[in-house]
């Protein structure tokens, strides 16, 4: 009887395909596809090559050969998912031997017994009227994660609430908790709890086909969402198991549709040494900083597992901490497979701003309803080739365009960078020139102590700090500061352009000296202004580096060429 079900579940994923009966299923039977694929060898990080840009998705994992044929995609997506097992989230368990389920009271309930332990998971379940069966939607510790009920419920979609705390606490996982009772072999450091929630999805799902015969689900139209850390575990549920068709990982931020390597490049964002240590396996951290180029994987790859199935993530850029650009990039490398197998309508992103931090406006909510639409209700003219995003000039390209040349390397950096030291700007007498081995040249600025301005900008050149510089080509020019910020009472300037207004930059606290992008705007040929006024005192400045460039840089970068001979002051 089993395998009637799983034959009949696969034959309908290609007659409900329609357009793409020919093309790679929509969605599959089975959780992993490609659990019966080598292992591949996984090094410890001080054997792992440096690979600067962002690694081949196509390329096996010990480098013996490359393939773009989708005939090949099941096995290299396995040892993508066995690296971010390995270096990342700690192992996700198969399937358990014993698993029962029951449905009633409008709640799906699921028993997993193992090594004499017993999980219990229990969904609250929301159905359209009528016989059936529904496509459903699994939300992240919500009926339909952040996105609006009625985007599903008015479409006679099924809302499963995955309840994740049945698994393991958000915010304090505990050995006690029931996952970690069922595996004892898992533990605080070498399991994250994204392994554990993409988990408990893939029991719920287990359930759901054990319940078929009275809850009237359509197996093969399911969907999972979140936002934020949920959208996260959204991300993950929906690559680790290929029984989902539809993937909406809502401003997942660091750690999720984000790249690791781009996020390090862009100032104070949810990089791979800022993320959560509950959420992830203690040993990922030790690619933290400098080391995230040996990661062999990123987590373009974590989005590609997705495919050929449908994934649509979203990003929101009045929220500096979830790596806007990086989610860009990433998402810009990751449809490149879903290109490569003809089906790039199956992957979108929408980065915009102007809303809450997991809030659907109203601009962004057709591209959600496009998706659910066509992947999970069967509407095969719907468009859903969706690319909104606000950065025309990121150079996106450059992160990936070594694939397939076996040379891990950027191409030629064409950019503009202009470098300008900060005790050799106009430095009012407001600010103090200190010392510091690690600053560029050994020298920093800072507000003297006791002076703040958080209201308003202060008045009169001593209060800022002036950097001329000369633009010798118009285009749009990003600004760069290498800082010191040690917490949020001491994170923050008012800056300006040319002759421009003042405005805040806020929220820089960084680990030591760390480079963070403070603005963008076009600059025409000629001669600039940069002012920079203290607003806490705290804040320490090295240097300003003034680039066309899409990104920044780690390290101290190259000197700065206003400086002559610049004194030392003495804090008075």
């Amino acid at each position: 009887m089993k395998t009637k079900f799983t034959i009949a579940l696969f034959l309908m994923n290609f007659i409900g395909g329609g357009l793409y009966a020919h093309q790679p299923p929509l969605v599959y039977p089975v959780e992993n596809s490609g659990k019966t694929c080598p292992v591949p060898a996984l090094p410890p990080p001080g054997q792992l090559p440096v690979i600067a840009p962002l690694p081949d998705p196509f390329m096996r994992s010990d480098g013996s050969s490359r393939s773009t044929s989708f005939n090949n995609w099941e096995c290299r997506r396995n040892e993508i998912r066995s690296a971010i097992e390995h270096y990342e989230i700690g192992l996700k368990p198969e399937k358990p031997d014993t698993i029962t389920a029951s449905y009633a009271n409008n709640t799906l309930t699921v028993t997993v017994t193992e090594n004499g332990q017993t999980l219990v998971l229990t969904s609250q379940i929301v159905l359209p009227t009528g016989t059936g069966p529904f496509p459903a939607v699994i939300g992240m510790n919500s009926g339909t994660g952040s996105i609006p009920p009625d985007v599903f419920t008015t479409r006679n979609i099924a809302t499963i609430r995955y309840n994740h705390n049945n698994v393991t606490t958000y915010n304090n996982p505990q050995l006690t908790d029931p996952y970690f009772k069922l595996y004892p072999g898992q533990d605080l450091d070498n399991a994250g709890q994204y392994s554990a929630w993409a988990w408990g999805v893939s029991r719920i799902i287990d359930g759901l086909e054990l319940v078929k015969e009275n809850l009237p689900i359509d197996l093969s139209h399911l969907g999972v969402t979140g936002c934020s850390y949920a959208g996260k575990m959204a991300l993950f549920a929906g690559a680790f198991d290929e029984r989902i068709a539809l993937t909406i990982a809502q401003e997942s931020g660091g750690g999720g549709a984000p790249s690791w390597r781009v996020s390090e490049t862009i100032g104070n964002v949810e990089k791979l040494g800022a993320t959560s240590h509950q959420w992830f396996k203690e040993s990922m951290f030790a690619f933290a900083g400098p080391n995230v180029s040996k990661l062999p994987h990123d987590h373009h790859e974590l989005m590609a597992m997705i495919a050929p199935r449908a994934l649509l993530v979203t990003g929101n850029t009045d929220f500096l901490w979830l790596a806007n650009p990086s989610c860009y990039v990433s998402a810009r490398a990751a449809h490149e497979v879903w290109k490569t197998f003809g089906i790039g309508d199956r992957f979108g992103y929408y980065i915009d701003g102007g809303h809450g931090h997991c809030a659907i406006p109203a601009t962004q909510r057709p591209a959600v309803e496009a998706f659910v639409d066509k992947f999970m209700l069967g509407k095969t003219a719907i468009n859903t080739n969706i690319m909104v995003h606000p950065y025309p000039g990121i150079d996106y390209e450059s992160w990936y365009k070594w694939w397939g040349t076996n040379k891990p390397v950027f191409p030629p950096d064409n950019s503009k960078k202009i470098w300008l030291e900060a005790e050799c700007a106009a430095v009012g007498s407001s600010w103090d020139v200190l010392e510091d081995t690690a600053a560029s040249k050994g020298r920093y600025i800072m507000g003297r102590p006791g002076l703040n301005s958080n209201t308003v900008a202060p008045a009169g050149d001593s209060s800022a700090v002036i950097f001329s510089f000369y633009a010798d080509s118009a285009a749009s020019y990003t600004f760069l500061a290498r800082v010191n910020c040690a917490d949020a009472n001491d994170d923050s300037y008012w800056i300006r352009v040319d002759n421009g207004t003042f405005t805040t930059v806020n929220n820089l606290t960084t680990a030591g000296w760390q480079w963070v992008t403070l603005t963008t705007t076009p600059l025409t040929v000629g001669q600039h202004g940069f002012a920079i006024a203290y607003r806490e005192d705290g804040a320490r400045l090295d240097k300003i580096l003034v680039t066309t460039s899409g990104f920044g840089i780690n390290g101290i970068g190259a000197p700065g060429a206003n400086c002559g001979a610049a004194s030392i002051s003495t804090p008075r």
